[in-house]
């Protein structure tokens, strides 16, 4: 993907992953734009980050993603670059029927946000030059954490949904990305501290490489490898039972 001279949208991009690749997508150079729930955030981003664009979004607000759509394209005609980071990671206990607010929460913001946000901007991106998708799954769509089992759910749906979106557009100008994510310490599930997740800055570096090695294809850093092959490897077993310890 190119590395400057982008106009660049993220949702879900208060924090975490989301507002490190928008702060480091923003000091090459690139016009970012990033959305999230939460106002009191977004403005206190923009004020710490000069020339840092933001807007309110609720991915799981079908209308607002609609109203953003107008607000972002209008403000923006050189728009060229979405990224969906917005997601949510939950614990489920599925013999409790009360999980299914959660999944159905999860299902909504993860897979549902995804699409709807690019089903609003794709035609739009079609017509623009260098234009690109970055969706973003997880190492947990291919070897699930059982306590997290719609979370893993979705973002196996959401690398399914980005195999299928790079093939339907081939032959327009739109390249298509997928990021896959390891564990990261972020405060996603208490991550923070966390020994046996990647530490950001590095997650981010390394997918800054990436980014700008790949015009298309999947985003792997080195240390989510094992979780996207396991299957291919023979893996699979072994990993399903560390994750199940969890």
């Amino acid at each position: 993907m190119k590395q400057t001279g982008n106009t660049v949208f993220l949702t879900g991009a208060t924090s975490g992953l989301g507002l490190g690749l928008a702060l480091r997508l923003h000091d090459l150079g690139n016009k970012v734009i990033i959305s999230g729930r939460r106002k009191d955030l977004l403005d206190r981003i923009a004020a710490e980050h000069a020339g840092i664009e933001t807007v309110t979004l609720d991915v799981a607000d079908p209308a607002r993603i609609t109203e953003v759509f107008g607000e972002v394209t209008r403000a923006h005609p050189e728009l060229n670059v979405v990224v969906t980071m917005a997601g949510i990671m939950l614990r489920e206990n599925l013999l409790d029927p009360a999980h299914l607010v959660t999944a159905e929460a999860t299902v909504a913001t993860n897979l549902l946000g995804t699409i709807r946000v690019l089903s609003a901007f794709l035609p739009f991106l079609a017509e623009q030059e260098d234009a690109a998708v970055v969706t973003v799954s997880s190492g947990l769509a291919f070897v699930p954490l059982p306590l997290t089992p719609t979370y893993a759910a979705t973002k196996a749906a959401i690398h399914s949904y980005t195999e299928s979106l790079r093939v339907q557009l081939a032959d327009t100008p739109v390249r298509v990305l997928e990021l896959v994510p390891p564990a990261v310490r972020t405060a996603l599930m208490n991550q923070e501290n966390d020994e046996n997740a990647m530490p950001l800055e590095a997650f981010l570096s390394e997918t800054m490489t990436l980014l700008a090695a790949q015009d298309d294809g999947e985003l792997l850093v080195e240390t989510v490898k094992p979780l996207r092959y396991a299957e291919r490897d023979g893996s699979y077993p072994q990993l399903l039972s560390m994750l199940s310890g969890y």
